[in-house]
């Protein structure tokens, strides 16, 4: 997949180095609209840094950042809105003495920088009641709107996701990047997360990192892999699974490989 203005999100040739250690050294993936893009690779891949790299937590070294077929300088985190992109993380982050439904409205108010005080307490009638329209879809988006009377405290951790989904998408974001949103997950959740990400890609698309991978090969699209800071392969996950480079640098040894990338004949 080569980028290209029909992308809606796409980096091309993007290095970071951090001092003498090259975390990216030229790399290039592509976001369609509507897709779900994973992104895999063993430990110290360079995923997170490439997330980061987009997020705006890390300054690269060289690379082109482009959205909706044009080019700009990579955003900085208060930037992301004017893009189009929200971000989960790996923890779930929620302020524990706001509600659920209040935890989900300053999502909204700080990602389209308005004065969330201002509009989240009532100094602003109408701001606070589109406010609160908002992040009620983004709750039901993600089934867990009956939670919004709660405190975090309250939640269990899956729940707990569930609205951290649902604040990264209260501001109608065009691209949604998941950091291992399954992380922690037992199999029901998981099974759960999968139907949600099929009905979220209609509303937006997707990158995704994850440790899971036939999670990862039910919900995506297309793959990128990563191993030591470069992509090694691209492609459908059926397509990437059978790379002897992916096998051999996911888990060193083929044979182990193939059996937990369900590769079986």
């Amino acid at each position: 997949m080569s980028a290209t203005q029909h992308s809606i999100l796409s980096v091309s040739g993007l290095s970071v180095a951090f001092g003498g250690i090259q975390a990216l050294s030229d790399v290039t993936i592509e976001v369609a609209p509507n897709s779900i893009v994973g992104l895999i690779g063993p430990n110290g891949a360079g995923k997170t840094t490439l997330f980061n790299s987009i997020s705006g937590l890390v300054t690269p070294t060289s690379g082109i950042f482009t959205s909706a077929g044009n080019n700009h300088k990579f955003p900085k985190p208060h930037e992301l809105h004017k893009f189009g992109i929200a971000r989960t993380l790996q923890g779930v982050g929620l302020f524990g003495d706001l509600t659920v439904l209040e935890n989900v409205m300053i999502g909204d108010a700080v990602q389209s920088k308005t004065s969330f005080l201002r509009d989240l307490f009532g100094l602003s009638g109408k701001s606070e009641a589109l406010l609160k329209e908002r992040a009620e879809s983004a709750l039901a988006w993600t089934g867990a709107l009956a939670l919004a009377h709660l405190n975090p405290a309250q939640l269990t951790y899956p729940d707990s996701k569930r609205v951290a989904l649902a604040r990264a998408l209260v501001s109608n974001p065009k691209v949604l990047l998941l950091d291992e949103p399954a992380a922690g997950l037992g199999q029901d959740d998981i099974d759960a997360l999968t139907q949600l990400l099929f009905q979220l890609k209609r509303k937006c698309a997707i990158l995704i990192v994850e440790h899971h991978v036939d999670f990862v090969s039910k919900i995506s699209d297309y793959v990128y892999v990563l191993n030591f800071g470069k992509k090694i392969a691209e492609g459908s996950f059926d397509e990437v699974k059978r790379n002897p480079e992916v096998i051999e640098a996911y888990l060193g040894h083929s044979k182990t490989a193939q059996q937990r990338l369900h590769l079986g004949a």
